[in-house]
């Protein structure tokens, strides 16, 4: 079949490295009749070692080009194929019951898709993805200048693991970065100890003022000062653990 050709405005480097593939489709924690949607599959890299795990496979794909690829490359998976733009489809469109996500994400909106993640964590088991190395980094970092709003986001329901590094000549054509491939794992907090909304609203405003320590960043929030917040106002965002937020949201009144 003739190849896809890999379009800029999509974002699109389709992995070509086939032991790179194999190792990221075995990062899946894999059980019985586990339910996985593939974002992004491309020219169906991923999705070829997927379909040999015998698990409940749909993708979603933006492209057209690239659904007649898959459809005439899968035929036995041709009614899970969905042309769609995952960031505006409802998951609930997928599976009833929980799920896994993979792929190799376009890098200009793979920060969004872990948002939604986010927004969908009751629905989300783990998500395994491929990333600009510099995004993955700041996904995965416990602290310090790398870690921004969604690392918090994602960490309070999620453990990040880095797995690896991809180099630019494992895709085609070859980005002008490296990659990187993270697996995020459900962890067992059902709902934060705090208002959810109010937490969101914190870690932005401390994030917005980066360079600030917390107790010039968030002044518009009325704190009642507690013992144990007053030495994390001291602090900047970047040192803060999602539990020091939880302290911060639940200490305003």
């Amino acid at each position: 079949m003739k190849a896809v050709k890999a379009k800029k405005h999509l974002g699109q480097h389709f992995l070509n490295d086939l032991t790179i593939a194999n190792q990221i489709t075995d990062l899946l924690k894999i059980q019985k009749k586990i339910n996985v949607l593939e974002i992004g599959p491309g020219m169906g890299v991923l999705t070829s070692f997927l379909i040999e795990k015998k698990i409940n496979l749909s993708l979603v794909e933006v492209d057209y080009e690239s659904i007649i690829y898959l459809k005439k490359k899968f035929p036995e998976n041709k009614k899970n194929i969905i042309h769609a733009d995952f960031l505006n489809i409802n998951m609930n469109h997928f599976f009833k019951k929980r799920f896994s996500i993979i792929g190799n994400f376009p890098y200009n909106i793979s920060s969004q898709i872990l948002f939604k993640v986010y927004e969908n964590k009751n629905k989300v088991n783990e998500v395994v993805g491929m990333f600009q190395k510099e995004v993955a980094e700041r996904i995965a970092s416990k602290s310090g200048k790398k870690r921004g709003i969604l690392s918090v986001l994602i960490q309070a329901y999620y453990e990040v693991e880095y797995c690896f590094t991809v180099d630019e000549i494992s895709f085609s054509p070859p980005p002008k970065i490296k990659s990187a491939v993270i697996k995020l794992s459900r962890n067992k907090r059902a709902k934060l100890d705090c208002n959810e909304k109010l937490f969101k609203h914190i870690i932005k405003s401390a994030y917005n003022q980066r360079r600030k320590t917390l107790r010039n960043a968030l002044k518009s929030f009325n704190l009642k000062m507690s013992s144990d917040i007053i030495p994390l106002l001291k602090l900047r965002a970047e040192n803060l653990s999602v539990e020091d937020f939880i302290k911060i949201t639940k200490d305003v009144e």
